[in-house]
């Protein structure tokens, strides 16, 4: 996280810079956290806070930013009435919690490689068939993890299913369910998961249940978490 602070070219007088940074400063040294400045690379407007990441070949990117506005109130001669029926001049704040969206996804699919986690990944599973009889059996286990809120599709077609696997795992499908008669017959799947050689065979609802909590975003998590403290 970096301070950045007034850049040579800029609007508004030095007592209102004063101002917004010492306001933007001390906000910061509330929370604790440690910051590295970086002189004159505020906006024209105010000061900022600059939130940098460092991508899988660590190349530096300015994602998320948070800026302090003394200015633009100012010329916008807006005002507020404060609780003692004052009028008052407010201050802007701007938030861009990821910055450009498209480079913030470009981050991410660069640095997973690709492999993103189940929550975040488009395609979370995939349902594949060994034979042809195990189709409809196929339909049931995509219909339940829908059912569950997953993002689940179906390979039905006439291949084999090492073909199938290698396909998705280039594709990086965090998990692929492979069924085929014997799965059918006893309502259970096989579990193949990215990167990963072992396979286990689990009952349908089982593997449902422990999916649908994993592909929750980590706020929800925590969320849940933090309700049943």
């Amino acid at each position: 996280m970096k301070f950045a602070d007034r850049p040579e070219v800029r609007a508004g007088d030095d007592a209102v810079w004063d101002r917004a940074e010492a306001a933007l400063k001390s906000a910061v040294e509330e929370t604790g956290l440690a910051v590295e400045h970086n002189p004159g690379e505020g906006a024209f407007y105010g000061p900022k806070l600059e939130f940098v990441l460092a991508d899988a070949i660590g190349r530096s990117w300015q994602c998320g930013t948070l800026q302090v506005d003394f200015v633009l109130p100012e010329r916008l001669d807006a005002t507020y009435t404060a609780a003692d029926g004052e009028r008052r001049r407010p201050v802007m704040l701007y938030r861009a919690i990821l910055g450009s969206f498209e480079r913030f996804i470009g981050i991410l699919i660069e640095h997973y490689a690709g492999n993103l986690p189940l929550w975040l990944a488009p395609r979370q599973v995939v349902v594949a068939t060994i034979t042809s009889d195990a189709d409809g059996y196929a339909r049931e286990v995509q219909a339940a993890l829908e059912a569950a809120g997953l993002r689940a599709e179906l390979d039905l077609r006439n291949e084999k299913i090492g073909y199938k696997v290698r396909e998705h795992s280039l594709a990086k499908v965090p998990v692929l369910l492979v069924v085929g008669r014997r799965e059918a017959e006893n309502g259970r799947v096989a579990v193949r998961r990215l990167g990963e050689t072992a396979q286990p065979v689990l009952a349908l609802d089982e593997c449902v249940s422990a999916l649908a909590i994993e592909a929750q975003p980590p706020d929800a998590a925590a969320s849940e978490t933090t309700e049943s403290d």
